[in-house]
């Protein structure tokens, strides 16, 4: 999903006291500095003085989308490789480490072979090799020196340390004292210059765990991946970002460090340093240590389109749970001249209590205990969904939440929205806007995402401009366009039958 935009400082009160939203970029284009590297590498800049507190953000141009076939997974994996450090940082002895990893390797790739036999695999062999890889492990653990980038970034005072995967991009941040600034440099170029793999079984197995504690454990997330998986037939959206686990027990180290090097060109890297800083002073380090990263050739985009849906796809999960609805629409990506649309309805039918799900299907109806939708599901690089969700109360139906809903977007087709209300959604979304971006943090997320999806910074200010401009026939159009039977995706999650039948 996209992040949420907004605007900050006092800038802000003057958007709300109605200045244009051309005024408002111009004087941020007085305030953030752009900068690119001779290796193509893009720095964004934007001065804040009130703390001497920096907030860094690195925008990684990859995330699950640019997998293939059987390495699902993959995106995320190496998030975590990140955080293991370099031939420096979190190792005791590199080059005894190197010999270690790269007897671990083989180890690995003889115990695979037998395992991939199948019924044929010899059961003593498998022991026996098994055995040579634990021991394998054991002699590599030995140089490790565990959370030792961790340990440095806290101890010189930093807070925040973090990484997300999503479908469209991987994301790495924290915050420092303004007097770091150097060290953030050094230390966030070393493991994008120089990264060790380490300690990448036993961190396949703790993805491996993750995907059983977020998906296969959890209704709902079984759900969700289902949904994708009947949506997507050939988009790549349709691939969980945590990876099939068949993916996930066969990746090897090898194919982690071959992604690093396809997918993480300081091409593909967008940094944004938001807080106490010097432009010129950034702008130096950032030559001086992210400048050691050579160029590569920059990865193609994602080429596999997805189809148009030929007809409604309808499926059912079963699991100890509670009712829960989804319904998906196709719609464009985030640079669609309808994008902003999209944002209004979600407004209209979302936009909090006063929305017309919520009010109709949890305060009137008293059907659901909660209703709403959202844009931009699973990323924005490429055509994703507009996702609507319900929770049924007790006694209630996925059936009776799906008509309601069906009734509301009928509805919006058939009776524009008022003026009153299309000027309360652009409100709600100004205010929202404001509230969301007063941090350092907040304001970096978002500039290096407008400036690697969309290729310009500035749209995080134009698109504000662009809500404002949406009428309630471009609602309406929208809405018939694309909200239809034929180009959507029911997913029901229903309590499991028993012997006898049964069903919600």
């Amino acid at each position: 999903m996209k992040p949420i935009r907004a605007w900050t400082g006092a800038l802000l009160a003057l958007a709300l006291a109605g200045l244009a939203g051309a005024q408002d970029l111009a004087q941020y284009e007085k305030q953030v500095t752009q900068h690119t590297l001779k290796n193509g590498m893009k720095i964004l800049i934007l001065e804040r003085h009130d703390v001497p507190v920096v907030s860094f953000h690195n925008y990684a141009d990859v995330g699950s989308a640019n997998e293939t076939v059987g390495t699902t997974g993959i995106a995320h994996l190496f998030e975590h490789m990140a955080f293991k450090g370099t031939t420096t940082i979190g190792t005791k002895n590199y080059q005894a480490e190197k010999v270690a990893l790269e007897k671990l390797d083989k180890a690995y790739e003889r115990l695979a072979d037998e395992r991939r036999k199948g019924t044929r695999a010899d059961p003593e062999k498998l022991r026996a090799l098994e055995e040579e890889f634990k021991k394998a492990q054991e002699e590599a653990d030995k140089y490790v020196v565990n959370n030792e980038l961790g340990t440095i970034i806290e101890e010189n005072g930093g807070v925040g340390l973090n990484a997300s995967t999503g479908s469209d991009a991987t994301r790495y941040y924290f915050n420092f004292p303004s007097n770091r600034l150097e060290l953030w440099f050094s230390l966030e170029s070393e493991r994008f210059l120089r990264p060790v793999l380490r300690e990448f079984y036993k961190e396949r197995d703790v993805v491996m765990e993750e995907r059983r504690l977020r998906t296969e454990s959890q209704p709902i997330g079984r759900l969700i991946e289902e949904f994708l998986a009947v949506a997507y037939k050939a988009h790549p959206y349709g691939q969980p970002t945590i990876g099939h686990r068949s993916d996930l027990e066969a990746i090897t180290r090898a194919q982690a460090a071959s992604f690093f090097t396809k997918h993480y060109a300081p091409q593909n890297l967008t940094v944004a340093v938001v807080g106490d800083v010097d432009p010129k002073e950034v702008i130096r380090l950032a030559e001086l240590y992210f400048g050691r990263i050579q160029p590569g050739p920059k990865p193609e985009p994602v080429s596999t389109m997805e189809p148009p849906q030929e007809g409604e796809k309808r499926f059912d999960v079963e699991a100890q749970s509670q009712p829960i609805l989804l319904m998906g629409f196709h719609k464009p990506d985030i640079l669609h001249k309808d994008d902003a649309v999209f944002d209004v309805v979600t407004g209209v039918l979302s936009g909090g209590r006063s929305s017309r799900l919520y009010k109709s299907l949890v305060k009137e109806k008293k059907i659901a205990a909660a209703a709403g939708g959202f844009p931009d599901f699973p990323g924005v690089k490429y055509p994703g969904l507009f996702l609507f969700f319900s929770v049924p109360v007790p006694g209630q139906s996925n059936d009776a939440n799906e008509k309601a809903i069906e009734e509301e977007i009928e509805r919006l087709k058939k009776e524009p929205v008022s003026e009153a209300e299309l000027k309360k959604v652009k409100n709600q979304a100004r205010a929202r806007l404001i509230r969301q971006l007063q941090s350092n943090s907040g304001m970096a997320s978002q500039l290096a995402f407008y400036q690697a999806v969309t290729g310009d910074w500035r749209n995080l200010f134009r698109q504000l401009e662009d809500i404002d401009k949406v009428t309630a026939d471009d609602v309406q159009r929208v809405v018939q366009e694309y909200f239809t039977r034929k180009n959507r995706t029911v997913g029901y999650l229903i309590p499991e039958r028993t012997e006898q039948g049964g069903g919600e």
